[in-house]
């Protein structure tokens, strides 16, 4: 069963987070909205603390999530994802859609996009946790092939300490560079809606959902709204938090 973490009472509000990540992305926005909902923040698989497979297609891991919802005894819930995870949270709500009272997906559309990450896995792929000494030399290993210090920090949290010293990867790096291809495809079937409450939460500084996107959703998701966030790229939670909640917040309250 994926690894989760909750906090709160009230409709349960399901967070995914996105490839590379953890539910630890999103705790402090999950706080701030457990007061007024029961918060699950979930692992996706091969992710943070939830089991590594060898299948990561969408089909399974919107499985995995009913699967979890099933066992939480959690017949309708809302649902928010990220980059991945929004792709998880569409798919989801695509195949089950009794499951899902309302949607928010942030900065990415159903459609399938070109590699991105490949910088990504090469650096990763130079790192040997298990001879690392302490995160400053994995920090200084990245920093050789990924400039940005954002980008290193967020990596770096998937280390995790081994008791006899040295250090491994939460995540199965192998099997999301071997499935990678899979992550970046479509979500859905031909023909298939999801005709719940949508909304689509794009950063205005990102590339992610073009203009262009808007017939594809509407076509998937008849009830979507798209609504952008100022002065945020990719990551719109983490550089305008304020500003998701607000967004989030009066979603779900409509």
């Amino acid at each position: 069963m994926l690894h989760y973490k909750e906090m709160g009472e009230g409709t349960p509000l399901v967070i995914l987070h996105g490839l590379f990540g953890m539910l630890d992305n999103w705790q402090t926005l999950g706080r701030e909205w457990a007061q007024h909902y029961r918060v699950i923040l979930v692992d996706l698989p091969n992710h943070g603390r939830s089991p590594h497979t060898e299948a990561m297609d969408y089909d399974t891991m919107a499985e995995a999530v009913a699967h979890l919802l099933e066992t939480l005894d959690i017949h309708e819930c809302y649902l928010l994802g990220h980059s991945m995870g929004g792709k998880v949270a569409m798919h989801t709500a695509l195949t089950y859609p009794g499951l899902v009272k309302k949607l928010v997906v942030v900065d990415i559309a159903p459609r399938a996009y070109r590699r991105g990450h490949d910088d990504i896995f090469a650096a990763l792929q130079t790192l040997d946790p298990a001879a690392l000494s302490d995160r400053s030399e994995a920090a200084e290993q990245l920093a050789r092939h990924l400039p940005d210090p954002g980008v290193q920090l967020f990596l770096l949290k998937n280390l995790a300490r081994k008791p006899g010293g040295g250090f491994q990867w939460r995540m199965n790096l192998p099997a999301i560079f071997r499935e990678y291809d899979k992550l970046v495809g479509s979500v859905g079937s031909p023909g298939v809606t999801f005709s719940g409450p949508t909304l689509f939460l794009r950063g205005g500084r990102s590339g992610y959902v073009r203009e262009e996107d808007r017939a594809d959703i509407l076509e998937r998701f008849p009830a979507a709204q798209l609504a952008t966030v100022e002065n945020a790229g990719h990551w719109v939670h983490a550089e305008q938090p304020e500003a998701t909640q607000v967004w989030v917040n009066d979603f779900l309250a409509e």
